[in-house]
């Protein structure tokens, strides 16, 4: 880390810890004038496991029985913003029994102890924001049976923060962790007793950012799924609660929640779960549908490409495919070399997908999951389409930024032979190799076949000149290659017909077949499924597509179908969710 950035950081420390202190001889919130009724959703199990003393935290599993969750040790910046942005309040609320009462007020009162006067690592922005949220939404269960003296200082503690907010929401980072803080900002300012000159700053910040940071596509820079459902989220949050208070929010504000709907609407899979790039996971179980339906916009999925993805949708099959240049610059810090990857979810159950985050999991599984191998596309062996720059750190977290990425990224709908169909290509190979990736996939009507298609080719001269070069550091063997298709771990393959096909059954009980074209030399390897939900990655196969490329145009033709006895339609009831400890 550069010097300048050091001194930048230390001297953000100084100042949140400044304004904390100083925010405690601010007159205190008086009570509630309303309060917006609570919107997050919680864990069950996670409840459960909560109140047996199993704490499962960025990653990391501690077991404590009867233990505080403050007393875990200090396990880096992501642990900390985790445990004090109390979301765990979301689990713990959905368990709603009297052990969980009294472990979150327990906790809480431990917080107001040791913290609330302005020490510790949760006095920051975004956290901050976070941490009144889930305070307002769960005051019920905080106050229940407390007595005056609890109730005094929540309330204490309440306005700190707020005015702490009010003065530092700006040191926050744009995205969600800006959204976090205004969001909170608004909410105290509507709920509490004397904070009220909060709230008309809060909206017209608010707004700037739903003006400057969601595109007129209504996607945002990182390009991450989860991060837009994130925003989504948040600004639908601040407007019910502005609604529910007799206010109406910023024409930016609605205008930003009209936007990303339909965005979202085409980043969702057949199973109600979000496509999984650039750092984002699948989202929490029905808080997607939840969202959009609390936003009152009706518009259907966006055509064309949607923050950069485009999606086939036939009957019960949907397929998402990543057709545009990575983000750059300080929006990739978890970007991934993704370009023309895809994902495939047939019904309630994916089929193909990509490997998924691994930073929870370490900074080496993080640049694993990065890797184009890691996701099911192709890629030159050693080679990622988009490749990572030098490590730095920013808030004590490690980043590595994209610095070697497509150029650019063309891409066509409809073939001659199917409108259910796209044609795309990137560049991210020429520079090396001389290489253009132009991948082919069409979806059957009936949503029972996908038929596929990737080649290389060097088109320009110069590709071709660069081609050969490469082609002489290898002693003329050609350039070698895979085409991989990430399986989900639920998903039992085998090779099947004697290699030539690989036979994929699903929990539903349908049953798909992959086939090529014979060019390439097709394996069914180890692979991993990574979920921010677990501690450690799942066991997974992947189908892999091995050849070299020889000369200056290379094609390899492969499909996915339904076997020819699978039903038309299935009664495929999802399991339910299941115990953290079941994941352990």
């Amino acid at each position: 880390m550069s010097l300048k950035h050091k001194l930048s950081e230390r001297g953000a420390h100084w100042m949140n810890r400044y304004h904390a202190r100083r925010a405690g001889f601010a007159r205190p919130a008086a009570g509630f004038v309303s309060q917006p009724e609570p919107r997050s959703i919680g864990r069950l199990a996670r409840g459960k496991q909560l109140c047996a003393g199993n704490f499962l935290v960025a990653g990391r599993v501690v077991e404590a029985p009867g233990g505080s969750i403050w007393d875990l040790g200090r396990h880096g910046p992501d642990f900390d913003d985790e445990i004090h942005g109390f979301t765990w309040l979301d689990d713990l609320a959905a368990l709603g029994d009297r052990r969980a009462r009294e472990l979150a007020q327990g906790w809480t009162r431990e917080w107001l102890n040791r913290y609330g006067k302005g020490a510790g690592p949760g006095w920051v922005a975004d956290t901050t924001g976070r941490r009144i949220i889930r305070w307002i939404n769960h005051a019920l269960l905080l106050l229940q049976g407390e007595g005056g003296t609890m109730s005094e200082a929540y309330y204490r503690a309440l306005g700190r923060q707020t005015i702490f907010l009010a003065r530092r929401w700006k040191a926050a980072s744009h995205g969600v962790p800006r959204f976090e803080a205004l969001t909170g900002l608004i909410y105290a300012g509507l709920s509490l007793i004397g904070m009220e000159r909060h709230v008309d700053p809060a909206m017209k910040a608010l707004s700037r950012e739903c003006r400057n940071h969601i595109d007129l596509e209504g996607g945002i820079r990182t390009r991450n799924p989860e991060e837009l459902l994130e925003v989504f989220t948040l600004l639908n949050w601040a407007a019910h609660a502005l609604g529910e208070a007799g206010r109406r929010p910023l024409p930016d504000h609605l205008a930003a929640i009209e936007r990303i709907a339909p965005t979202l609407r085409a980043l969702r899979h057949s199973d109600g779960g979000l496509t999984r790039f650039h750092g984002g996971g699948r989202g929490l179980e029905g808080r997607l549908d939840a969202a959009l339906a609390g936003s009152g916009v009706k518009t259907g999925a966006r055509q064309g490409l949607a923050m950069g993805f485009v999606r086939l949708q036939a009957a019960r099959t949907s397929l998402i495919l990543d057709a545009a240049v990575p983000p750059g610059g300080s929006a990739s810090g978890h970007a991934h070399a993704s370009t023309l990857a895809f994902e495939l979810t047939s019904g309630r159950r994916p089929l193909i997908v990509n490997c998924g985050d691994g930073r929870q999991f370490g900074p080496d599984w993080a640049r694993a999951g990065r890797a184009t191998a890691s996701h099911s596309d192709l890629s030159l062996e050693g080679y990622s389409s988009s490749r990572f720059g030098r490590p730095e750190r920013h808030r004590g977290l490690r980043r590595e930024y994209l610095y070697d990425r497509p150029s650019y990224v063309k891409m066509q709908f409809g073939t001659p032979a199917s409108d259910i169909a796209i044609v795309a290509g990137h560049d991210g190979y020429v520079a090396t190799h001389g290489l253009t990736h132009v991948r082919q996939v069409e979806l059957t009507e009936d949503g029972r076949a996908v038929a596929g298609e990737d080649m290389l080719a060097a088109i320009e001269d110069d590709n071709q000149r660069q081609f050969d070069r490469a082609m002489d550091r290898v002693r003329l063997q050609g350039i070698p290659f895979q085409i991989r298709f990430h399986l989900h771990p639920d998903v039992d393959a085998e090779v099947d017909m004697g290699g030539a096909a690989v036979s994929m059954v699903l929990k539903s009980g349908e049953v798909w077949v992959f086939r090529h074209d014979a060019v390439a030399r097709m394996t069914l390897e180890p692979s991993v499924y990574l979920e921010k939900s677990r501690i450690k990655p799942r066991a997974t196969k992947q189908v892999v597509l091995s050849a070299r490329a020889i000369r200056y145009a290379t094609r390899i033709r492969w499909s996915l179908a339904k076997a020819q006895d699978t039903p038309t339609h299935l009664r495929d009831y999802a399991a339910g969710e299941n115990e953290m400890m079941e994941q352990i």
